[in-house]
């Protein structure tokens, strides 16, 4: 009996040894990383889950979807995070490397955004098509049915019919999902539908449907989309690449263009009728639940603010239909 109790007490003890910096996380509070596009909505959320439940308010990092992602399937403990917030879907590749470390990403969709293609307001708001923006943006364009450098210096240049102002557009890094998202949905979609070239997902296919402009057309501004607001509204010629949630709380200083005939605004984006949308998500580590204190408690209290009428809304969240 007493040889029994201890190796009883072994087990228990290497148990406890193998968890103990799960059960150790200083203050208990819950680590939140990813899309700078989320990262409002989420600190909504954190906030009045703090004031209005018995666990503290979630720390949370802007670090950018795939950032965020990367961070989050590195492992399980207190080094690694709980959530990431993502605009876009976790690719196969990311859910791959989070089996790799043992972990299962539980996902959530909170609703809907734009992508928001925008420009002072003291400036005249431009109508432009798919294919005129990735004209404006992409390292290659097609001349002669061939993809070749992007000559492209001014907006007339593209159409004559807008105004003769130089290029310049602040995007979004490659880390970030609103950078994806933008990818897939205005320049791979200019590619495949405009251009007719199928998209066979080598290397060739990326640099020339997926590369950004380095000639000084084109800037990463990094994953502070507040600072692209400040940009464009101290420069009228410049446009920004941002999420329309942040276009709906500056519309005093900016302002977003029609994308093939249409303006981006909630109605458009809940129908579909305005073409660069996007789902937001935020995704959970299953092992972390039950281990670090209010993983759950947080999630079905985040959902529960994506309902129509909620916070999240006025802030400019799209509700799942």
């Amino acid at each position: 009996m007493k040889n029994f109790l201890k190796i009883l007490a072994g087990a228990v003890m290497l148990s406890a040894s193998a968890f103990s910096t799960l059960y150790a996380r200083e203050g208990d509070q819950i680590s939140i990383v990813g899309s700078s596009t989320v990262f409002p909505f989420a600190t909504i959320v954190a906030e009045r889950f703090a004031k209005n439940t018995d666990f503290k308010a979630p720390v949370i990092e802007s670090t950018g979807s795939g950032g965020g992602l990367k961070l989050f399937c590195a492992g399980i403990g207190l080094e690694h995070p709980d959530v990431t917030n993502a605009s876009r879907a976790i690719k196969s590749s990311e859910k791959e490397k989070c089996v790799a470390a043992g972990i299962t990403p539980v996902e959530y969709l909170i609703g809907y955004d734009g992508i928001t293609f925008s420009n002072s307001n003291k400036a005249d708001k431009f109508t432009l098509t798919k294919e005129e923006i990735f004209k404006a943006v992409s390292a290659k364009i097609m001349s002669n049915g061939k993809m070749v450098d992007n000559g492209y210096k001014l907006w007339s240049d593209i159409n004559p019919a807008l105004p003769n102002v130089k290029i310049d557009v602040l995007a979004p890094p490659p880390s970030s999902g609103t950078r994806d998202a933008f990818v897939e949905l205005v320049m791979h979609s200019t590619c495949k539908k405009v251009y007719k070239m199928p998209k066979k997902g080598d290397d060739g296919y990326k640099a020339l449907c997926s590369a950004l402009r380095e000639d000084g057309a084109v800037t990463e501004a990094g994953e502070n989309d507040n600072l692209i607001i400040e940009k464009l509204a101290a420069n009228k010629d410049r446009f920004g690449i941002f999420g329309f949630s942040f276009l709906d709380q500056n519309k005093d200083k900016v302002q977003g263009s029609l994308v093939d005939g249409v303006e981006p605004s909630m109605a458009t984006i809940a129908d579909g009728s305005y073409g660069v949308s996007r789902p937001l998500f935020f995704y959970v580590k299953k092992e972390h639940i039950g281990v670090v204190p209010g993983i759950q408690e947080y999630s079905d209290y985040f959902m529960g603010l994506t309902k129509s009428g909620g916070p999240l809304e006025a802030a400019g969240l799209i509700p799942k239909p």
